[in-house]
């Protein structure tokens, strides 16, 4: 089909970069990931052209200095934070599978944690990466030495390039997502999120739902695809919840009834 200019429209998406790309291309100044942690009063905010250079740092630090291939499978277990957002892009622009599981870890070729996981994870650090995440505000390192073996991500991450050239760009029919039900394609993914989205055309999502989960990858998609964004919120204040509502100019909430 054309249109009446004789340009063929746009395919639609099928792949995580995909939609990073349409984003990149229609509106790159536009916030799209914001964090606030209200035990610390931390608050991150970032456009889609800084959330996408952070991803292919990220990309470039796990195909390239690591050496995880497309394909892999990667243990992702953090806390809801902004980082989990870009550590998701990065695995799905390099077209690694994301597991949350960590029943799965003797199958897994890469372990993400924060803080509380190093101990539990650093005996596999012979075995495979493990990278920890101290997350502290702007993605800084570690203050205290890790154990032998653990990559420290904010000591390393900056240095990687601001570009990423994938080994083998993912299609929308590589896997994406790995649970105890099975896998889940890039495709499938973003099939899922078009037929139910959690925003509309141009929203704001407020959520305190840990982007790193089954349930919560959608929060991160979702605005993606529906050139929007979404305020994710950790150790949240009740009392502020609606105030926080109206300040950020939300559109729809979506809450855990699990505590952060």
């Amino acid at each position: 089909m054309r249109t009446l200019l004789g340009v063929s429209p746009s395919p639609a998406p099928s792949t995580f970069p995909d939609l990073l790309t349409a984003a990149l291309r229609s509106g790159p100044a536009r916030p799209l990931v914001t964090f606030y942690d209200d035990a610390t009063g931390e608050r991150v905010e970032l456009s889609v052209t800084t959330y996408a250079n952070w991803v292919a740092k990220t990309a470039s630090l796990v195909q390239d200095e690591l050496d995880v291939e497309p394909g892999a499978l990667v243990l992702v277990d953090l806390p809801s934070h902004w980082l989990g957002t870009v550590w998701l892009g990065a695995l799905w622009t390099g077209g690694q599978v994301v597991t949350t599981d960590p029943a799965l870890v003797d199958e897994v070729d890469l372990v993400v944690c924060g803080p509380a996981g190093v101990d539990e994870y650093a005996a596999r650090a012979d075995v495979v990466p493990v990278v920890a995440l101290s997350l502290r505000p702007l993605g800084a390192r570690f203050t205290e030495a890790l154990p032998t073996g653990v990559v420290d991500y904010g000591a390393v991450v900056l240095g990687q390039p601001d570009s990423f050239l994938p080994m083998q760009p993912p299609t929308g029919s590589d896997p994406a997502w790995r649970s105890a039900e099975g896998e889940v394609s890039q495709g499938d993914l973003i099939g899922e999120i078009a037929s139910a989205p959690l925003v509309e055309e141009g929203g704001r999502l407020l959520t305190d739902v840990n982007p790193c989960t089954g349930s919560g990858r959608a929060t991160l998609l979702s605005p993606l695809l529906r050139s929007g964004g979404c305020v994710w919120v950790r150790h949240t204040d009740e009392a502020g919840w609606e105030r926080r509502y109206a300040e950020e100019r939300a559109t729809a909430q979506l809450r855990d009834t699990r505590s952060s």
